[in-house]
């Protein structure tokens, strides 16, 4: 497939959606906040937590409830200035209402999250919509068993592997897997092994092969050293849908380093160092490439398909994206079952490569 019109089931590009804001307060019931409730501040963002009594019709009081009462407050902590009661905001300038609102909004979506209700929301929101996991199998067969088995196990995607030259047995676990999942695994075998065993199999062919071959809305690129402990695909399916053009479980933002680099120098570039260091959720310049969900559409044409081996592979597909890149706020659940090295000079070699097309973009952009 090479088809890149646009998926039908994904809404456009709205961030603000993507990163959350929070609430109004005490809100535990569905309803908007007042008009004119400030949000929590943007340094520290939380998700909306979807629920509030705000808008809600007081209920009628029954005749001889409402006689006017003395001595204690009916409602101490909008006295104070505090959200204590959904119908009394304070003053909204307050800084101590404001703090409070963001304190409270924090802690309904920590409980909520903690009753996995933010998930099932969006498992709801995003129903409708196709998303293919593609894997790489070149090798590491027991990994390749666990991976493939905590997606079929905590997710309801379909799983598009390509198995290069069935390197120790990988290709054998992935048909046996295959076998017992027919409606849910999709695997191709080649007889080319990888390029980083001295075949002719690189890694940016391979992605691209997959991509094309995927028909899904959301494309989802993963590692087969990643284990899902649970359903780590649908908030990053659903940051999607909201507006991001990707998504991932773990964001990196560049940063100069204050000596330049020794290796350059070679090249009459001797300028700052750039260091990729790990962001913090919502909107970040790169995701890291052990798990990306993303647009398909987007995809065609920021792949990098000239790259022969994937380390730095996933900055340049990540720089090249038409769009905003986010992490959820929730972690996610996923386990990294160790790194899957390489030749120490086939991976330094090819690693320079690929950063060399990571630079030209940094300096573009």
């Amino acid at each position: 497939m090479t088809d890149t019109k646009p998926p039908g089931h994904l809404k456009p590009a709205r961030i603000e959606q993507v990163a959350g804001a929070a609430g109004t307060g005490r809100d535990t019931a569905g309803g908007a906040g007042e008009p004119g409730a400030e949000a929590a501040p943007a340094s520290a963002p939380v998700a909306a937590t979807g629920v509030g009594t705000a808008g809600t019709k007081r209920t009628r009081r029954s005749a001889g409830a409402g006689a006017a009462r003395t001595g204690a407050s009916a409602n101490p902590a909008a006295e104070l200035g505090f959200s204590g009661d959904p119908g009394q905001h304070g003053d909204p300038d307050d800084g101590m209402l404001h703090a409070q609102r963001a304190w409270d909004a924090s802690l309904a979506t920590n409980r909520l999250d903690d009753q996995g209700v933010n998930l099932e929301r969006q498992r709801v929101e995003t129903k409708g919509v196709t998303a293919g996991v593609a894997l790489l199998v070149d090798g590491w067969p027991e990994d390749v068993r666990r991976c493939v088995e905590s997606v079929i196990e905590h997710t309801g995607a379909h799983v598009l592997a390509l198995d290069l030259g069935n390197v120790d047995g990988a290709g054998d676990v992935l048909r046996e897997l295959a076998e017992r999942h027919p409606e849910r695994i999709t695997a191709w075998h080649v007889s080319e092994t990888p390029h980083w065993r001295g075949g002719t199999a690189t890694w940016g062919e391979s992605r691209a092969k997959l991509l094309r071959l995927d028909e899904s809305e959301v494309h989802v690129l993963m590692e087969t050293n990643v284990v899902l402990r649970g359903d780590a695909l649908t908030p990053l399916i659903a940051a999607v849908v909201e507006g991001a053009v990707a998504a991932g479980w773990r964001g990196l933002n560049p940063v100069a380093a204050e000596e330049p680099d020794p290796a350059r120098e070679s090249t009459g570039d001797v300028g700052p160092r750039t260091v990729w260091r790990e962001a913090d959720p919502g909107t970040v310049r790169a995701l890291s490439g052990e798990l990306i969900a993303v647009r398909r559409a987007q995809a065609f044409g920021a792949l990098p398909e000239d790259a022969r081996y994937g380390r730095y592979a996933d900055l340049e597909l990540s720089l090249a994206l038409p769009g905003h890149l986010v992490v959820p706020h929730r972690r996610l659940p996923v386990t990294l079952l160790g790194r899957h090295d390489v030749a120490g000079d086939y991976a330094e070699r090819e690693s320079r490569r690929n950063y060399d097309g990571v630079l030209r973009r940094l300096r573009a952009s």
